[in-house]
């Protein structure tokens, strides 16, 4: 369990990564990603298609498109273009990390996963789990808890 002043900062990040998730193009759900190292905001994402696509997450059934990239892999991708590196970071995410996106999180060198709402699938929490890194629920994101 975190001291209450890191559970004070986890708690702010996470409402700014629910404030990026609000950018996405996306109308079934909206996520936002952050990754923070040593108190600095190194990368963001949100869920969304590739650059050079057109804004539409859903095709016209609904159905998310397979090339949408989910908002933790837009900002692994995002750190790994720049001058960053995710090695040891944290990554604060609005919704838990689906399987896929789980293991691009630990080969970029995240240590730890905090996320505001568990996905219907947990297989990517629990192979989280399995590599070491340390996660943390938090659902309510008001600032006096």
């Amino acid at each position: 369990m975190p001291t209450k002043k890191q559970l004070k900062y986890d708690k702010a990040y996470l409402r700014i990564a629910n404030e990026w998730g609000k950018l996405s193009y996306c109308k079934r759900r909206q996520v936002g990603a952050l990754i923070v190292k040593d108190r600095m905001i190194i990368s963001d994402g949100y869920n969304g298609t590739p650059s050079g696509f057109e804004n539409f997450c859903e095709d016209d059934d609904g159905y998310t498109k397979w090339y949408v990239l989910h908002a933790e892999a837009n900002a692994i991708l995002k750190v790994a273009s720049s001058t960053q590196a995710s090695k040891g970071a944290t990554l604060y995410i609005t919704l838990s990390p689906c399987k896929e996106c789980s293991k691009l999180i630990h080969q970029a060198g995240i240590v730890r996963v905090v996320y505001a709402q568990a996905y219907k699938d947990d297989s990517g929490i629990q192979f989280l789990k399995k590599a070491g890194i340390d996660l943390q629920l938090i659902e309510d994101l008001n600032e006096d808890q």
